[in-house]
């Protein structure tokens, strides 16, 4: 190497130094190959606080902690430099005074011409404050994640930009069903129902989150079970600092309690208004009546009178149809009277499933040949006190507009129980807490839509044929269970059939009134028990009904076999099965009776046939099983009903 060369190398390395010299952000300093500090910068200076006359000739390890010592890490590092070509790590180093900073460090081994390592170059950077910002942020990371999983009456969970759950806090595993490991990874259209899916509610929410930076909506959703639940949905878009849609927040809410109270004081405001709307439409309606009647006493009166003195063939024929018209015009005051409670009842103690029992044979006639009336008159009923033939009048008129709910045919029931209504309960506001009687009638029909449902009970209001009705059918049957004090229903389904409830007071006093054909009144006698009669022929059935009812017995019906296995898995309390052997729909008596046994062990069975009572298989009946040949009269059941009792 000549002078030339040398002075410019020389002054290269000069030049080198001195830009090492002038780094304050790095320290940068040489060891020698045992680790002891040869070079230092002002860089080193600055965040280590040494000068070199202090440091120069010392170990290097005086900058590691402890605990970094205690495991060797400085010798490693060394170790690692020299053998794979560099060491790079971060963590906590010393300055001088003893306090600690976060360090960035890496160590590249110096080796001769000859590959001798003869040192290391050693660049350490000051990260603590961006330590610092990270654990701040790792801290504020971890107090919002302790926030959202302490959460229980929330489901806060978010979703990637399909729409796929990422994460899962309790509120939404207590309110959704699903544990953390059930759900993350699926999608969250899962919790919609299928008719949202249908419409693709999912998608068109996170496109709406996606554009305008929300959706917000309530709406069923379901969980885990399969049950529903009326949920408050929000649904927040996610960005990052470039606006780059990274996913979504979703919040939500069960609220299905608050709906419901919300709908509940819907019904009671709906039902107020309606009870208000019939109270004025009773009284215009009252009104209307009473000067009718004024008009029709004139002129029933004045065709009575001209009767009289009236000799000419024709003109009788005309006032007489004058009078027919009258007479037509006062039942029809009459109805609307009833419904507008001013109509003359005569209450009297009666017993609802004896007034039934004793009506049954018209109720029948008038459900026709293609409607099955089927009794379901629960045992122990309550009385009631009521105006007999109003009662029968307002069960013959539901009777009827069922059957014409079922031009194709179908089956009709009428049922009794005994119902409480507490203190808390929710009532219709004209009913006080207290027992009741309920009298329903179920048909299997049409239905009622539920805009004609609301208006059911107003006066000429029908969806008959013109000719078919006159529409005060159950406007009556309202006025009358009203002015006794009562309450009646309506819940029907289009498709689906019709069922009307009257709910009667029970009376807990006093005897029941029985009257008989010739006017005189006793108390009610006491039940024998409860008989179900399973009769195929109405005039029969009607027959052994009388018989039963007159030996004291409360009277349940069937006209099948599969009617009687429908009443005997009711709560009906039953004594006795009488039944004919030979019926329709396959199961004949015998056999019923042995399905009853095995539903009723204890149940008493009385069977009837007009076969000899040899020819009858008996086998398998056992005890407790009578029979009894057609045609019978009713001493002789009297005598084999006391012979199953004994």
């Amino acid at each position: 190497m000549n002078a030339a060369q040398g002075i410019g190398s020389t002054s290269y390395e000069g030049r080198f130094q001195l830009l090492v010299d002038a780094v304050t952000d790095y320290a940068i300093y040489m060891l020698d190959p045992k680790g002891i500090v040869s070079s230092w910068n002002a860089g080193a200076q600055r965040f280590k606080g040494y000068t070199q006359d202090e440091i120069l000739g010392e170990h290097f390890s005086r900058f590691y902690t402890d605990e970094d010592k205690a495991t060797e890490l400085p010798r490693r590092a060394l170790e690692t430099a020299s053998r794979e070509g560099k060491f790079e790590a971060e963590g906590w180093r010393l300055r001088k005074d003893g306090t600690r900073f976060w360090a960035h460090v890496v160590i590249d081994p110096i080796r001769d011409p000859r590959g001798n390592l003869i040192g290391f170059a050693k660049i350490t950077r000051d990260l603590t404050e961006r330590k610092r910002t990270q654990e701040a942020l790792k801290e504020s990371e971890e107090r919002f994640r302790l926030l959202v999983q302490g959460v229980t009456d929330y489901a806060i969970y978010m979703l990637d930009p399909k729409g796929i759950v990422s994460n899962w806090n309790p509120g939404a595993q207590r309110i959704k069903g699903y544990t953390q490991d059930e759900i993350v990874g699926q999608h969250f259209s899962q919790f919609y129902t299928d008719e949202d899916r249908a419409t693709e509610l999912p998608r068109r929410a996170l496109e709406t989150a996606a554009r305008e930076g929300r959706f917000e909506a309530e709406g069923w959703r379901l969980r885990k079970d399969g049950t529903r639940f009326w949920a408050s949905v929000v649904i927040d878009r996610i960005q990052n600092d470039m606006g780059e849609l990274i996913g979504f927040a979703k919040i939500t809410r069960d609220i299905t309690e608050r709906r419901q109270a919300q709908e509940a004081l819907a019904q009671a405001q709906a039902a107020l208004f309606q009870s208000q709307k019939m109270e004025a439409v009773g009284q215009l309606t009252g009104g209307v009546a009473h000067d009718f009647n004024n008009l029709l006493t004139v002129i029933v009166n004045s065709l009575d009178l001209l009767t009289r003195n009236t000799r000419d063939a024709r003109d009788m024929r005309l006032i007489e149809s004058a009078q027919r018209a009258a007479e037509r015009g006062a039942k029809l005051t009459q109805q609307l009277l009833a419904f507008s409670r001013r109509q003359p009842l005569q209450p009297a103690l009666h017993n609802p499933n004896t007034l039934i029992g004793g009506f049954e044979a018209i109720l029948r006639r008038a459900c026709g040949e293609l409607v099955k009336l089927r009794l379901a008159l629960a045992p122990g009923v309550r009385s009631i006190s009521v105006d007999a033939p109003q009662f029968e009048a307002a069960l013959l008129n539901l009777i009827v507009n069922a059957r014409d709910a079922m031009p194709d045919g179908g089956s009709l029931t009428i049922k009794t129980g005994n119902v409480t209504i507490g203190e808390n309960e929710q009532a219709p506001a004209a009913l006080k807490p207290g027992p009741y009687v309920s009298i329903t009638v179920e048909d299997t029909g049409s239905g009622i839509t539920p805009e004609v449902l609301d208006r059911v009970f107003e006066p000429f209001f029908t969806t008959k044929e013109i000719g078919k009705g006159t529409g005060l059918g159950l406007s009556q049957v309202y006025g009358f269970v009203t002015q006794s004090g009562g309450h009646i229903k309506v819940d029907s389904t289009p498709d689906q059939g019709t069922k009307v409830t009257m709910l009667l007071p029970a009376q807990d006093n006093g005897e029941e009134v029985v009257e008989d054909e010739d006017g005189t009144v006793h108390p009610a006698r006491d039940s024998a028990g409860t008989v179900l009669i399973v009769e195929d022929e109405p005039a029969v059935l009607e027959v052994a009904s009388d018989i039963f009812d007159s030996l004291g017995y409360d009277v349940l019906t069937a006209t099948d076999a599969n009617e009687a296995v429908a009443v005997l898995g009711s709560d009906a309390a039953i004594d006795v099965m009488f039944s004919d052997v030979i019926m329709p729909n396959g199961m004949n008596g015998v056999e019923l009776s042995r399905k009853a046994r095995e539903m009723r062990p204890h149940l008493r069975i009385l069977l009837a046939s007009g076969y000899p009572m040899s020819a009858l298989p008996s086998e398998g009946l056992g005890a407790g099983v009578s029979f009894i040949s057609k045609p019978y009269r009713w001493t002789e059941l009297a005598d084999k009903l006391r012979v199953l009792r004994s």
